[in-house]
């Protein structure tokens, strides 16, 4: 189980380590490791979030997110994307941009960092509405009850979480941007806009991905619906018993038919397609932190792209085990935590516009509070087995996101 899912990752790592000592030699293969383990700390809590959408999904779509994903994940997000951002807040031309990456490397460095206020606030904004609508949201697991339970209540309140957000982005426009680190000035505007771009993109790709799965959903429940009306209409007309044998063959393929809806079977087509966009969107948002604090390590693009690469595959690959371990189900608090996780990057992310925060902290944050929800579902699996009633809580504490 575990070298089939973590295979690639410990391919890619020997190949990429590989090639980081014959290219830049010792210290090049060193850079390579920090950054991969830099990558994997700052991302552990991605990899739960992902977990929570990723069984929603058919295995097929699964196996896209780990060859497709991966790609868009180092190439897209670790290679092209801070050649993207140089080039538009420099107004260069793509090849421009490349070539400064390569050329002068100090400039493209001062270039991204300088990008930093309109990176954090996108991803920021993003990621804070990820936990505001989990936090918000009617729960019958809770962690912390005695905030959770009053959050609920305020979050019937429609667009409370859009609120909120805007709240926060106005704050962050009004204070920290109003003179960002490295001298960069006022960027009140950039930030107010980069922020609003963000909570746009999460209500555009989270709102499609919703409508087509509960489409999804629905079609399972008249699909079911019709196969128990079926059920019933033979039922009525066998009444004589002569074709039991073959009613209840019936009953047996029809009820395969009902079960076999999107939580079982996992979603397709469409559904899972803007599901699929949705990760990629939040992958995104997680590695904003990690490229620019590799920038504390190297500004060379390649060793970047490589070593935050290796530790993105790791990352997915933790995300494939916790699916198919069920690891979610056994251990209820582990989104809990993740989320809070979230909450916490997010602020971190509006708080560096103007402060800069060490990495390992950012790190640690996520670390402890996923290490302390996992130990609460531990404590709560230990108690639940004690009294007797660990198998039937198994099935009932399933939560999603």
């Amino acid at each position: 189980m575990l070298l089939k899912t973590f295979g690639w990752s410990f391919a890619i790592t020997a190949i990429g380590l590989a090639l980081a000592g014959v290219l830049w030699g010792w210290k090049g293969l060193a850079i390579v490791g920090i950054l991969s383990i830099l990558e994997i700390s700052l991302s552990f809590d991605n990899a739960v979030i992902n977990a929570g959408i990723l069984r929603k999904m058919n295995a097929f779509w699964q196996k896209i997110f780990l060859t497709v994903g991966i790609l868009i994940a180092v190439f897209g997000m670790r290679l092209v994307f801070p050649v993207i951002i140089v080039a538009i807040t420099a107004k260069l031309s793509p090849v421009e941009a490349v070539d400064l990456a390569i050329n002068d490397k100090d400039k493209y460095e001062h270039l991204v960092t300088a990008a930093h206020p309109a990176i954090a606030a996108f991803g920021g904004i993003f990621l804070l509405m990820i936990f505001l609508d989990f936090i918000f949201e009617e729960r019958d697991i809770k962690w912390l009850g005695w905030l959770e339970k009053p959050l609920a209540k305020l979050g019937k309140l429609e667009t409370f979480s859009i609120v909120v957000a805007l709240v926060a982005l106005l704050v962050a426009a009004t204070t920290v941007a109003t003179d960002v680190a490295h001298g960069g000035g006022d960027k009140s505007a950039t930030v107010l806009l980069a922020g609003v771009a963000g909570l746009v993109t999460y209500l555009i790709v989270g709102g499609i991905s919703g409508y087509f799965e509960d489409k999804l959903e629905e079609e399972e429940d008249d699909e079911a619906a019709e196969a128990a009306e079926a059920d019933e209409a033979g039922a009525e007309a066998d009444e004589a018993g002569a074709a039991g044998k073959d009613v209840e063959g019936a009953k047996g393929g029809n009820g395969g038919r009902g079960s076999g809806g999107a939580t079982v079977a996992g979603l397709a087509g469409k559904a899972a397609f803007f599901l699929f966009l949705y990760l990629e969107v939040i992958d995104a948002s997680f590695s904003f932190d990690g490229v620019i604090g590799a920038f504390a390590i190297t500004n060379d693009i390649f060793e970047m792209a490589l070593g935050l690469g290796i530790g993105a595959m790791y990352i997915r690959s933790l995300t494939v085990f916790l699916v198919r371990r069920g690891t979610l189900d056994d251990y209820v608090y582990l989104e809990h935590g993740a989320h809070y996780a979230i909450g916490a990057l997010a602020v971190i992310l509006l708080v560096t516009i103007k402060y800069e925060i060490n990495e390992v902290i950012t790190g640690l944050v996520g670390v402890v509070l996923i290490g302390a929800s996992y130990w609460s579902s531990v404590v709560r699996n230990r108690r639940e087995a004690a009294a007797g009633e660990g198998s039937e809580a198994k099935t009932e504490v399933t939560s999603g996101v």
